[in-house]
């Protein structure tokens, strides 16, 4: 049974192997909230569950670490499993989802991990890792229905407790529920009176879907940009502990996540992977009721692949009012495109591309259409461009 000695004697075999990361304030992120982040986005491997898989791993027998282990990831338990598995000197294979980033299966190589890709999301990753147990007699590393790797997870909630004497709130991101039992338990153990929110995808609502129904619940479908919580279904020991030690669970969709890691690599300095930034996404967005709080968001990863950061980015300023395209239909003629110039750049509205196209069918044989992209302050700044091209006789098409 998990205990609250157990995550004590998993932070004391932690202190040489993990970092205790810090936690930052982050005043810029929502306004009337004292925002607090626990950077676990800077922990090694770049993310928490090095915690849980390390000492997961220092409790095996020493039969059990001639046999080695074997896990299942999206990513960041590969990593964890294969440097912990390197530090002990024991052999590890990791099965992957075959679309994991190829940062994150290039990592887990790099630790020493032999790496098996099986088509599918997590579950079929899962299956074959245990297929391959039996077949070969290696220990499985549990990702989160584990309650070694739950307490590694836990040691969080006992080190944001140190570092934060007020606090009034911790967010937590949820995939299959490791990171948010281990928390939640140590936290409400410790003081009961502070609030622990779960945040999942609203593409893979697997913990949220399973309390609502009061049974544990496996999704047809998981569709997100935050491939480290893609989960279809979770364990029997977090929906147990969250049902028990976790207020309340919301979601965040994706143009909210892609919003929340530009918020933070705007403003923190700090890079965060899907996963990693739920927890922001969840303050931003007013999804939780913590106005005037004290509230730790911890960012549980910065695995982010560089491919997909890109979009990201672009994604966010959309979110964020940040950038805009507008599709002006004009009478092709010479000066049209100089009096739309002249007036975006009187709103201040940097035109970053254009494009021509010709009139499509039903439209007037003379007449174009303008495609500008444009960067911009904020919605508001977009919606004053809007209207004043209508004012000045421009069409705006949808």
């Amino acid at each position: 049974m998990l205990s609250l000695e157990t995550i004590y004697h998993a932070k004391y075999v932690l202190k040489d192997i993990i970092r205790q990361t810090d936690l930052i304030p982050a005043p810029k992120i929502k306004s009337g909230v004292n925002v607090y982040l626990k950077t676990e986005n800077l922990q090694h491997t770049g993310s928490f569950k090095i915690r849980g898989a390390s000492y997961k791993i220092s409790q095996l027998s020493e039969e059990e670490k001639r046999h080695g282990v074997i896990a299942c990831s999206a990513g960041n338990h590969a990593q964890g499993v294969a440097l912990a598995a390197q530090k002990c000197n024991i052999p590890a294979v990791i099965c992957l989802p075959e679309g994991a980033p190829i940062s994150k299966v290039e990592a887990t190589r790099a630790y020493g991990a032999e790496v098996v890709l099986v088509p599918g999301v997590y579950d079929d990753a899962y299956a074959k890792a245990i297929s391959l147990r039996d077949e070969k007699g290696y220990t499985f590393i549990h990702p989160f229905n584990d309650e070694l790797v739950i307490a590694g997870q836990g040691t969080i909630g006992l080190e944001i407790l140190d570092q934060l004497d007020n606090v009034d709130a911790v967010v937590v991101p949820i995939g299959g529920g490791g990171l948010i039992s281990g928390v939640a338990y140590a936290i409400k153990t410790l003081r009961p009176d502070v609030k622990v929110y779960g945040v999942q995808s609203a593409g893979a609502p697997s913990m949220l879907n399973s309390l609502e129904h009061e049974q544990i619940t496996c999704l047809e479908h998981v569709q997100t940009i935050a491939d480290g919580i893609k989960v279809k279904e979770p364990g029997d020991h977090t929906f147990d502990l969250c049902r028990q030690y976790v207020d309340q669970i919301v979601t965040v969709t994706d143009d909210e996540v892609a919003g929340a890691i530009l918020k933070l690599i705007e403003t923190q300095k700090l890079i965060t992977e899907g996963a990693g930034a739920v927890s922001v996404a969840a303050v931003m967005y007013d999804k939780i009721p913590v106005e005037g709080k004290n509230v730790v968001c911890i960012l549980s990863g910065g695995n982010i692949d560089v491919t997909i950061l890109s979009k990201v980015i672009e994604r966010g300023l959309l979110k964020a009012g940040r950038s805009d395209t507008l599709a002006i239909q004009l009478e092709d003629r010479p000066g049209q495109l100089a009096k739309v110039s002249k007036l975006l750049a009187s709103l201040n509205a940097n035109v970053v591309s254009v494009f021509y196209d010709k009139a499509s069918e039903g439209s007037n044989i003379t007449d174009c259409v303008l495609r500008i992209n444009i960067e911009t302050r904020d919605a508001d700044h977009i919606r004053e461009v809007h209207q004043a091209l209508a004012e000045n006789g421009f069409s705006l098409l949808d």
